[in-house]
Formats: C-alpha cells, sequence, structure tokens
C-alpha cells in the first residue's frame, strides 16, 4: 500500500508566514513613510521587499507546496493544444453573431411586451 502521508504545518511554518506578511507591511509602510524620495526609488524598494517577503514565505511548507503547484501548472499549461488564428476568428465571430442576435431578441421582446402593456393601460400616443 503506498499511502501519501500528508505534512502537518508546525508552528515555525506559520511564523515564517506571519513575518512575510510583517515585511510586506513594513515596505507598504516604508513606500509612504519616503514619500519625499523618488517614485522610482520607492517602487524598486517596495519590489525588493516583496520579493524578500517571497523567499521568506517559499521557505514554509504552504510556499514549497505552491511553488510546487505553480511548477505543475505551467508543465500542465505546456500539454495544452492552443487554437490557431483562423480557428480563434472563426470563434470570435461566432460568438460575437450570436451575441447580436440574442440582443436583437431580446430587444425584440421588450418592444412587443412595452407596446402590449402601453396598449393595456392607455398611456403614450
Amino acid at each position: 500500500m503506498n499511502a501519501k502521508v500528508e505534512q502537518q504545518s508546525s508552528i515555525l511554518d506559520t511564523l515564517r508566514l506571519l513575518l512575510a506578511v510583517l515585511i510586506v507591511i513594513a515596505g507598504i509602510g516604508g513606500f509612504y513613510h519616503f514619500d519625499t524620495e523618488s517614485m522610482l526609488y520607492r517602487v524598486l524598494a517596495l519590489l525588493a521587499v516583496v520579493a524578500v517577503a517571497i523567499g521568506v514565505a517559499s521557505t514554509s511548507l504552504q510556499g514549497k507546496t505552491f511553488w510546487r503547484f505553480a511548477f505543475d501548472a505551467r508543465t500542465e499549461v505546456r500539454k495544452v493544444i492552443w487554437p490557431t488564428r483562423p480557428e480563434t476568428i472563426q470563434s470570435t465571430l461566432i460568438v460575437l453573431l450570436v451575441v447580436l442576435l440574442i440582443g436583437l431578441f431580446l430587444w425584440g421582446v421588450d418592444s412587443l411586451l412595452g407596446w402590449t402593456l402601453r396598449s393595456i393601460i392607455g398611456t403614450g400616443a
């Protein structure tokens, strides 16, 4: 029997995630605290802080699980057979035509119901 054992996250993993959140909060605070500095420097510093926070979060069990999921998703996306340009154009035109036809149908039904209601209650010209 080959059972997959689920790993339990420890208090250390929780502290790592909390530290990552605190790093991001501190980075946002620093972004607004140094509002006299150039926007370019502030954005670059904020991106660096977010990168550090991602690095800290990726050392936890949840972070490792997320990265494994991301790499598996990337592998699956590579397996997808994407439509060609003519197929995409044809599908788009079909969708636009159906939307137009449904719109015209709903407009006609709305106009008919409006005309009927005006005839019954006697308002309008």
